[in-house]
């Protein structure tokens, strides 16, 4: 058998092997996508979820850098070539796109495609995607190049393949959300009945309080600091408990989105203006944006509960292949020196242990009257 055969099957085995590693949607069509500009050789592969509103609702690009991918702007609508892909669900092989009668352009940051290969990605008769490469990697003399019947063969078998890795992917995920539903259910039980007992007690410290406050002033003030003390351990019982939660936008919305609304929620409820920025974030590993937001809301309690701040800003950027997080407040400030001392107060252990768990670090800046930074950097997924 010659070299050419064997080297072939070995990267369709390859291919097969990197989606099957994967268990997050994410991951799973990224892998898609590079896997099959790999094997077929091309500049330019792309893989499109469609949503049922006429668009996308996850697209995602190989070959296309950071820069270029920003500036071309808001992801395709279902039309031209891509629409024809998803409702005739049949695989279009083309030797110049741009040529074609349903061709109707794309945004002048766009790279220039010529020939064409796209094939929908189905889980029975359902049409989960559509995967497409663009300029074949194999120039001829006058400048033409082309995908090749045998191109379509093997996109063919990679399609039916990267089907079953994400359905397999949407199955975990959806297996997760389902144990994530179930935690919650049991955490909200334990919230109830903590949260009730100490409030029932704060109710009847309260009451006795009241009893003694003209016959006995000395017990009746050690009753009332009884309550303050019930008091706080409910709300540090809720805390710890909400803190939990995985809220369902993050994994609907994505973290940038979930911080822009939950910053705007902030910004209206407290007399301080809270600010939010992003630049050049996409998306990271689920436990990454976790923490990430944990973090956020971390530092954002404190500004606005402790620190007297009028400003406090977020921003979230990209950083080589990861993300910095930055809260920075004009508020009160403290002596770092003695964050030990401060450190559970604030919540800087638990900020610190989160950012660690991902393989991030968290550093923290303040000084009495110069307010706060927190910042918490994360690596790449």
């Amino acid at each position: 058998m010659s070299q050419g055969p064997r080297t072939g099957l070995a990267a369709v085995s390859s291919a097969l092997l990197a989606m099957s590693r994967h268990l997050e949607v994410r991951d799973v069509l990224k892998t898609i996508v590079a896997s099959a500009r790999e094997l077929l050789d091309a500049q330019y592969a792309a893989l499109g979820v469609p949503d049922d509103h006429g668009g996308f609702a996850q697209f995602v690009v190989d070959g296309v850098s950071e820069e270029q991918w920003k500036a071309i702007g808001p992801l395709p609508r279902q039309h031209g070539i891509l629409a024809s892909m998803l409702h005739e669900a049949r695989a279009e092989r083309l030797a110049d796109v741009r040529k074609d009668p349903r061709f109707e352009g794309w945004p002048s940051a766009h790279p220039e495609l010529a020939d064409f290969l796209g094939l929908p990605i189905r889980d029975g008769d359902e049409i989960i995607g559509a995967l497409f490469l663009a300029n074949k990697n194999c120039p001829r003399p006058d400048g033409a190049c082309g995908f090749t019947e045998d191109d379509e063969e093997l996109l063919a078998i990679l399609a039916q393949h990267a089907a079953i890795a994400l359905t397999n992917a949407r199955l975990y995920e959806r297996s997760r959300e389902l144990t994530i539903a179930e935690e919650r259910s049991r955490l909200a039980h334990e919230l109830h009945d903590a949260v009730s007992q100490k409030l029932f007690s704060l109710r009847l410290t309260a009451q006795a309080a009241a009893a003694l406050v003209d016959r006995d002033p000395g017990r009746a003030k050690g009753e009332l600091q009884q309550v303050a003390a019930l008091a706080a351990e409910a709300a540090d019982e809720l805390r710890a408990a909400v803190v939990e939660l995985r809220p369902a936008a993050l994994d609907e919305d994505g973290l940038v989105a979930t911080l822009r609304t939950q910053i705007q929620v902030l910004d209206r409820a407290h007399s301080a203006r809270v600010t939010f920025d992003s630049h050049g974030v996409r998306a990271l590993p689920a436990a990454q944006e976790d923490a990430l937001l944990r973090v956020a809301q971390e530092a954002l309690h404190n500004a606005l509960r402790h620190s007297g701040a009028d400003h406090v800003d977020v921003s979230l950027d990209k950083r080589g292949s990861g993300a910095v997080l930055r809260v920075t407040d004009d508020g009160s400030g403290f002596d770092p020196r003695g964050v030990r001392r401060a450190g559970r107060h604030l919540g800087l252990v638990s900020m610190r242990d989160r950012a660690s768990g991902v393989g991030g670090r968290l550093t923290v800046e303040s000084a009495p009257g110069k307010g706060t930074t927190i910042e918490m950097e994360v690596p790449g997924g």
